[in-house]
Order: C-alpha cells, then sequence, then structure tokens
C-alpha cells in the first residue's frame, strides 16, 4: 500500500507544540490510513530541499517558497498547501515548473475576513477605541466630543469584490449601508446581485464613506492606493486595510491622516511586518492597528485547516484538490503520472 508523508510547517503550532487550529481538524489526515504527518523540526523562513524531498505534500504557514527551496534534492513534494488565502510567499512558477500543486483555502477564510471588515467598521465608526481611552482615563466629560457616525445610508467601498469581498457585501446589507464594489475581475452582474453597485475605483473612493481593501496582492495592485488616491476620498472617510499591506502606500497614508485628508483608519496588515514599533500609524489616535491577526479565531483556523487538509487527501486519492493557484501545472506529464497512480491505488 502506497503511503504519504505530510510536514507542517512549525509555524503553525503554540507555544506548547500544539496546532493552533486544534486536533479536529486533524482528524481529516487521520481518517486515511496510508497518510502520516509531522511538524517539521526546524522553524524554517524558506522551505528547502530537504523537505521538498523528504514529504509528499507541505502544509504551509509563512515560510517562503522559492526557487531555491527545489534545488539540490530528489523531489517528493507533489502539492503545497497554504494556511490561508494569500500566496504572495509562494513563487508559483517555481511550483509549477515542478509539477507540484499550489492550493489556497477560500472557504476557510471567507466569513471570518467578512467579520473582520465590518468589526472595523463598527469600531471606527462608533470611536470604540477613542472611547475607551477616554473612560480609561477618567475623561468621561470628553465622550460629548467625539460623537460616532450612524450607518444607515452611509456609503461602504469594497474594492475587490470576489471570494472575501462577496461576503462583505453580503454581510452589510442588513445594517443599512449602500455598497459600491470595483473589482476588474468580477462581471458586474455577479457584483449587483450579491447587493452592490459596480462602480470603477476613482467612484468609489469619492463616494464611500468606509473603503475596505480587499483586492490581492499582485504587481498591478501594489500601492493601488496612493496618494492620488487617497486624495479622492471625503475628509470624515475612513480606510480599512486588511488584504496585503504593500496594497496601500503607506507614507502616502500616514501623510493623509496627519493632514486630515481623512478621518482614520483601520490597519491589519503593514508593508513592513511585524511592524516597527516607531511607525506613526501607532501613535495616532484616529487608527485601529493589529498584527494581521484580526480574523484569527478557532473557527477561522479550523475551518482553513480542514479545507487544506482535504486538498492534499483528494491529491492523495488522486483528485484535483479545490483552491488550486497555479491550474497550468495540471498539464504536467510527471504531476498526471502521479495523481493516475493514486487514483489506482485508491481503487486496489
Amino acid at each position: 500500500m502506497t503511503k504519504f508523508r505530510v510536514g507542517l510547517t512549525r509555524d503553525l503550532m503554540d507555544a506548547n507544540g500544539k496546532p493552533t487550529f486544534g486536533d479536529e481538524a486533524l482528524a481529516t489526515l487521520g481518517k486515511d490510513s496510508r497518510i502520516t504527518w509531522e511538524v517539521l523540526a526546524e522553524d524554517v523562513k524558506e522551505i528547502t530541499p530537504a523537505e521538498v524531498g523528504g514529504y509528499d505534500a507541505l502544509y504551509i504557514g509563512m515560510p517562503r517558497v522559492t526557487p531555491a527551496s527545489f534545488v539540490g534534492n530528489v523531489q517528493r513534494t507533489r502539492i503545497i498547501a497554504r494556511h490561508g488565502v494569500g500566496f504572495d510567499t509562494v513563487d508559483v512558477g517555481a511550483c509549477t515548473a515542478h509539477g507540484v500543486i499550489l492550493t489556497i483555502q477560500p472557504d476557510g477564510v471567507r466569513r471570518p475576513m467578512a467579520v473582520v471588515a465590518l468589526t472595523y467598521v463598527f469600531a471606527l465608526s462608533q470611536k470604540l477605541l477613542i472611547k475607551d481611552r477616554l473612560t480609561r482615563a477618567g475623561r468621561w466629560a470628553e465622550k460629548v466630543e467625539h460623537m460616532g457616525r450612524g450607518l444607515i445610508g452611509r456609503t461602504l467601498g469594497v474594492i475587490g469584490a470576489g471570494n472575501i469581498g462577496s461576503e462583505i457585501i453580503r454581510l452589510a446589507q442588513p445594517f443599512g449601508l449602500r455598497v459600491l464594489a470595483d473589482d476588474p475581475y468580477v462581471e458586474r452582474r455577479v457584483i449587483e446581485a450579491a447587493g452592490a453597485r459596480a462602480v470603477d475605483l476613482p467612484t468609489l473612493l469619492r463616494e464611500s464613506d468606509f473603503v475596505v481593501v480587499m483586492c490581492q496582492l499582485t504587481k498591478e495592485t501594489r500601492h493601488l492606493i496612493g496618494r492620488a488616491e487617497l486624495g479622492l476620498m471625503k475628509p470624515d472617510a475612513y480606510l480599512i486595510s486588511i488584504a496585503r499591506g504593500p496594497i496601500v502606500d503607506e507614507a502616502a497614508l500616514i501623510a493623509a491622516l496627519r493632514e486630515g485628508r481623512i478621518a482614520g483608519a483601520g490597519i491589519d496588515v503593514f508593508e513592513q511586518e511585524p511592524v516597527d514599533p516607531a511607525n506613526p500609524l501607532l501613535a495616532m489616535e484616529n487608527v485601529i492597528v493589529t498584527p494581521h491577526a484580526l480574523c484569527w479565531t478557532d473557527q477561522c483556523f479550523s475551518g482553513i485547516a480542514e479545507s487544506g487538509f482535504k486538498g492534499i487527501v483528494a491529491a492523495f486519492s488522486g483528485q484535483e484538490p479545490h483552491g488550486v493557484v497555479n491550474r497550468d501545472v495540471l498539464a504536467d506529464n510527471g504531476l498526471k503520472e502521479w495523481l493516475a497512480a493514486n487514483a489506482t491505488a485508491g481503487r486496489g
């Protein structure tokens, strides 16, 4: 019987060596007697040829995958599953060139990340952290100077209307928000069916009271939101950045906040991570910051891991896993032979 080895990167374990996504998700691997799994011995920053040569599948968190990951060893890995939906830390071309499937887990993050977007909308509109600081400092009487903003009839702009963006649109409906969305890769009819009006980016920025950045980081979207774009926003509007830090030009955002050209921001992602403690955003009263982790909950991590492990099991059974990023790799002859052999072994 064919046996399969799965390696899990150590950054997905807590301080006690337990999986951050819980034992329940791991049961997905345990249901198949052909599969064994283990945590990598070292907390690596980059996947090495030793890992690629030692495991049939890798389930990874933050470690990078580069062309060097595939050099100088006999390759064994055929599927790399990313814990989340971002894959900017993975060289997709290198995976494809070596016949390795790369998957992400959109099902696991759809609702949790949409909740993050609305959490920021609620906290910023109600000036939650400002009022928290007033209360703790004994400045009770100053609360009248920090009136929040109601949401009924306000406009929420969503940049990126794909997997998560469309969920943000749907969840915003009961709160009386008017929703605009910009996404050149999603058809207008799909956006409008979700409950938003499809517009271009300048229109979205000019009309929105809250702007949520929820698109992928690509060469085209790096610094998509810069000085000119921030200049289109209303002076009482808020920017919410929860996708990837480099989509927003951080220097331009800091300048806009200092000059009062926008009302405030909610930032879960930064251009430099971990964020520099001297970053001016951390000292601004009208900015809420979190460490690229606001969506991290037990349910979120469990859902992501279960999705990733199911994809690995599917590949070991000769099936195409869900969430494949590099679909061109499915034409690779070596990979096709591997999947066919797995399918035959599974039937046997």
